[in-house]
């Protein structure tokens, strides 16, 4: 791999796109175990200069600038003051909220342009997605002039927050006599916290962007509670995350995201390494026991545990030991550089692990037991608890992201087809910033036919992980002319029409399906979509839709999650056994060239 140039597949690109299409995806797996997406250096260095001059220098040169704290080099005179913490969280919420965070530039699909958020959010008539029908005044899936208004409202709610000097606080100042530059202005959380929601009712894509389950908690602590009460809110919500996110590692999903997520960072050059995270590479890519290790391991264990020595030590040497373990474990994630590119997001909790834990020790009062009331506490406690508990019961309620599963492998997910040529329809609606993957490199100079055998990369990532088999098993018991169709993954392909996702499967699901339809009019067997919900944490199976675009969905039904698991990439034994709860009617004969077709 050169600085410019990438690993390209190994394969014959004018003979390549004709091949069957679990040949291609074999082919396309084996070379993503040894090279990841194969992307030069070129790529991850753009990420770490963003990361170095937009979100450290140019941030924490406005926070420490207008703070009355610094000079921004100093770190030691700064890095445990509240009013930093605070605008540090603000200024990280309005780069998610801009676009400029996660979900941003090529590994996340965005090409040309390498921006999504802002350049959709802030106009009108693109895509828009309310999370719950039953809202009034929520209706339609068109951005309106008020819905940019509010919009940018909340990020220049947001600036202002960040620009104004710190107030002082009485209850700051009870604990810190000394600290002279206060902290946020509390009325100044309220403009934020409401706009936020508002965004969230009338479109979920801008909440979850803006990562609304993590921050807008932190906002209403900023303008509530006490300073020390503040302090052990923040440590319940950030250990909230991780734990969170350490039961939802359990079961059998989350080892299929090691091994290729090791295989796509460009920190481990090792194709040795890479291939030891795989059981007998090429003939067995399922993970390998190491995998398994790396996974509960260094994953599940770290994120259970850690966080709660960390809740309860009153020790400082066993604080700064938990505090070093997740900072090396957010610097690990940031280092594979996963397909979301939450990079900001990992930098600034490995922050707060220092500041919150070591900057506001528990032995030094501010512990679970120092919150003002027994009371505030249980209430802190069972609301960052709600969404997980319901998300992991009911994930057909609650985004994976409130629900705290990030990594685990087990997410929504879809895989979208179209006949020969129907792709391109998408490039008909109107306004949108983007046009569609495939062409965005094109446009770059890549040859047709290079442009997709990239595109079609990740789709043989998705087949990587356990829903990526049942996915393709569905597609491929269904259509009977998959091999001539374009194969697209569905967390790709929806970034370039709204702007975002972060491996989100309700933002790519049947809203989204229904409102491109409006906006393009399909035929029936055109565009035709197999989406799957993930796994209820007490199910052992997950449940698919197969979607026309035109005919809405046409079937439902589920898979067993050993059984996807237990399957290679390619599918060489055929699909794995589908369990058909629910079909529409369909006249006897009357199937048309390219529509799915019952088993």
């Amino acid at each position: 791999m050169g600085f410019k140039t990438g690993d390209f597949p190994p394969v014959d690109v004018d003979t390549f796109l004709d091949k069957p299409l679990f040949e291609r995806t074999k082919a396309l797996a084996l070379h993503w175990v040894q090279f990841g997406f194969g992307s030069p250096k070129m790529i991850p260095t753009t990420y770490v200069l963003k990361l170095v001059f937009l979100y450290l220098l140019a941030g924490t040169a406005l926070i420490t600038w207008t703070s009355g704290v610094g000079p921004f080099w100093d770190v030691a005179g700064w890095w445990n003051e509240p009013v930093v913490y605070q605008k540090l969280v603000l200024w990280t919420v309005l780069l998610e909220a801009i676009g400029l965070a996660g979900s941003w530039g090529p590994i996340a699909g965005k090409f040309k342009p390498m921006t999504g958020g802002v350049l959709f959010w802030a106009r009108p008539g693109t895509i828009r997605l309310r999370p719950w029908k039953a809202v009034p005044g929520t209706g339609g899936d068109t951005r309106t002039v008020f819905d940019v208004v509010i919009y940018l409202g909340f990020l220049a709610s947001l600036l202002l927050a960040i620009v104004l000097p710190g107030v002082p606080s009485e209850s700051l100042s009870a604990v810190l006599p000394d600290n002279t530059s206060g902290l946020v202005a509390p009325w100044l959380m309220i403009a934020p916290v409401v706009l936020l929601v508002l965004c969230g009712l009338r479109d979920k894509t801008i909440f979850l962007a803006s990562r609304g389950e993590q921050y807008l908690p932190a906002m209403v602590f900023f303008g509530v509670l006490p300073f020390v009460d503040m302090i052990v809110a923040a440590k319940l919500l950030i250990c909230a995350v991780w734990i969170g996110a350490g039961v939802s590692k359990f079961g059998r999903h989350f080892t299929n995201v090691i091994p290729p997520m090791i295989s796509n960072s460009p920190c481990v050059p090792s194709k040795w390494l890479k291939r030891a995270h795989y059981r007998d590479f090429p003939r067995d890519i399922r993970p390998s026991r190491f995998a398994t290790f790396m996974a509960h391991v260094g994953g599940t264990t770290v994120e259970i545990i850690t966080p709660l020595v960390l809740l309860f030590s009153t020790n400082y040497w066993l604080t700064l030991a938990g505090v070093v373990l997740m900072v090396v474990f957010h610097l690990f994630i940031t280092s594979t550089f996963p397909l979301a590119v939450p990079l900001e997001w990992n930098l600034l909790f490995g922050y707060l692990a220092v500041f919150l834990f070591l900057g506001f020790p528990n032995q030094d009062g501010f512990g679970i037991a120092d919150m003002s009331s027994p009371v505030l506490t249980v209430a802190i406690i069972a609301a960052l608890a709600f969404f997980p508990a319901l998300g992991n019961l009911r994930p057909d309620l609650v985004s994976f992201l409130p629900s705290m599963r990030q990594y685990a492998g087990n997410w929504a997910s879809a895989l979208w087809t179209f006949t020969p040529g129907a792709e391109e329809k998408l490039n008909t609606i109107s306004p949108r910033p983007s046009r569609n993957q495939v062409d965005q490199l094109q446009a770059l100079g890549y040859p047709a036919a290079v442009a997709e055998i990239t595109m079609q990369q990740t789709i043989a990532w998705r087949s990587m992980h356990s829903q990526g088999r049942g996915l393709f098993s569905v597609l491929a018991a269904r259509l009977d002319d998959l091999d001539r169709r374009t194969v697209r993954e569905a967390e790709f392909a929806c970034n370039s029409l709204i702007g975002f996702n972060f491996g989100e499967g309700h933002l790519h699901g049947l809203d989204l399906i229904e409102a491109v339809q409006k906006r393009v009019g399909f035929a029936p067997g055109e565009f035709v979509v197999c989406w799957v919900e993930s796994q209820a944490i007490h199910s052992k199976v997950q449940h698919y839709q197969l979607i026309d675009a035109a005919l809405g969905v046409i079937e439902r039904g589920h898979w067993t999650v050993a059984d996807a698991v237990n399957e290679q990439p390619w599918l060489p034994n055929g699909p794995i056994p589908l369990t058909v709860t629910w079909r529409a009617p369909q006249p006897a004969g009357e199937t048309a060239p390219g529509q799915p077709v019952a088993p």
